[in-house]
């Protein structure tokens, strides 16, 4: 990557995207450093217009948010009022094969380069920074909870793209900073977000405080949820209690069927902790490869995970149609065509909007009318809503009136998801007293969510 003309920068220009390598001025040997230069997509009203620059952590400059266009992007929109944004990292391809964070007292080289830096941040910076004499440049810091880490896989789906699996050792903070361990699937077109993730405690019993990734083997620890929007999806089956306890008692596991699997921690917590017999419909055969490889995810007793698209699995069900091979939902060849329950947990992603769940496909009156002909009468749909605007929240809102008797919703704190739930009938009345499944349900996930249910 040759360095680009000094034109090049004198302008904001919007979604402009030029990458290049610099000698790096505080090291006497050859070493190179890797500049990326991202000018906003959005209008921001700031005149002058403002740049921040950003020093990628020690040996992070791998890590897809700091090496791809989408991850420099996340980070530029994360960063109100930025116009323009100049991320410095290592141009290696090379890092150690576990990761480990820095300690914070070791930033003598950082606090060196940062000098050294300054004239090529003002010679990047556009000239009508100038109009007021030398502008003041801020260093912005990334900071997350990561520890360290360890790639187990990476490969590449036919829809999703590349992915990683790895391990993860993670601060979960509190008044005294705790530690945790996590498998993490994590997916390139989506740098900034996880996929999948499930606690892992080491096989032997050693305690947390003896062990780090790389050292001991870890099991997956299936019995919690520690995705931040799982939780509430799964509070949603309060809506249902008195249903679903009335068929658990009847002798009849419920059933579930949970559009998009991924790692398949939905699936998993619904059989083992709340005794669901569990169908899963993911659309890419390699995800499913990892889930089963990593996340223990294998067909089984009360547990089946089909490959095809979720849209059209609806259809042929809702048609009473057979569908694929291997994909029977059931006993023998008998197709059955009716859930107590339907997560739904699908996404598509756009490049300056990211992450919309669910696609716009999902919300349209031919798919919610399938959608509520394989439901039953007193079953719930919980779809994981990750909304780009209000106009997408509202419309989706008003296509689920149109179809469903009532609408619920669940904030889940993140400023990102809502969880909302669509019911076919009036809910029964539920009592914790009475109600085994209520009460199992309060146990397996945080009350919080369970009284954070709200009709829209």
């Amino acid at each position: 990557m040759a360095t680009p003309d000094k034109t090049t920068f004198e302008i904001i220009n919007p979604s402009g995207f030029t990458t290049f390598t610099f000698p790096n001025p505080s090291d006497s040997t050859t070493s190179h450093l890797r500049v990326a230069v991202l000018d906003s997509p959005l209008q921001v009203a700031a005149d002058p217009p403002r740049v921040a620059t950003m020093l990628v952590p020690k040996h992070r400059h791998s890590d897809w948010i700091f090496s791809t266009h989408s991850g420099h992007l996340h980070l530029l929109l994360s960063s109100p009022g930025i116009s323009r944004l100049i991320l410095i990292g290592d141009s290696s391809h090379h890092s150690p094969p576990i990761y480990r964070r820095p300690l914070k007292d070791d930033t003598s080289c950082d606090d060196e380069l940062r000098v050294s830096l300054k004239p090529l941040f003002l010679a990047l910076s556009p000239k009508s920074c100038f109009e007021h004499g030398i502008p003041e440049i801020p260093i912005l810091s990334y900071e997350d909870n990561l520890i360290s880490s360890l790639v187990l896989e990476k490969c590449v789906g036919s829809l999703v793209g590349e992915m990683v699996v790895e391990d993860v050792e993670i601060d979960i903070g509190g008044e005294v900073s705790k530690r945790e361990f996590r498998r993490r699937l994590r997916f390139k077109r989506m740098p900034n977000l996880v996929q999948t993730e499930m606690r892992i405690v080491p096989k032997m019993g050693f305690g947390l405080d003896c062990v780090g990734i790389g050292q001991v083997e870890f099991r997956l620890d299936d019995s919690v949820l520690v995705h931040s929007y799982l939780v509430p999806m799964v509070a949603s089956l309060s809506l249902a209690a008195s249903y679903i306890h009335g068929r658990i008692q009847s002798g009849v596991r419920p059933k579930a069927l949970c559009l998009g699997v991924g790692g398949g921690a939905l699936l998993g917590f619904l059989r083992t902790q709340l005794v669901f017999q569990v169908v899963g419909v993911e659309a890419d055969e390699e995800v499913l490869r990892v889930s089963r490889r990593y996340f223990g995810r294998d067909d089984g007793e009360h547990i089946k995970v089909c490959v095809g698209d979720a849209l059209e699995f609806i259809d042929k069900l809702a048609g009473a149609f057979v569908v694929e091979d291997g994909c029977d939902v059931g006993s023998g060849n008998d197709v059955d065509t009716t859930f107590d329950v339907i997560m739904v947990d699908l996404d598509s992603s756009d490049a300056r909007d990211g992450l919309i769940a669910p696609p716009l496909e999902f919300v349209t009156k031919h798919v919610l009318l399938s959608v509520r002909s394989i439901l039953s009468d007193n079953g719930i749909v919980a779809i994981n809503v990750i909304p780009p605007n209000t106009s997408f929240y509202k419309t989706l809102i008003h296509g689920f009136r149109d179809v469903f008797n009532e609408l619920y919703e669940i904030d889940v704190g993140n400023g990102e998801n809502f969880i909302l739930i669509a019911v076919t009938s009036p809910l029964m009345p539920s009592s914790h007293c009475e109600n085994c499944f209520l009460n199992k349900l309060g146990k397996a996930i945080s009350g919080a969510y369970l009284n954070s249910i709200k009709k829209i």
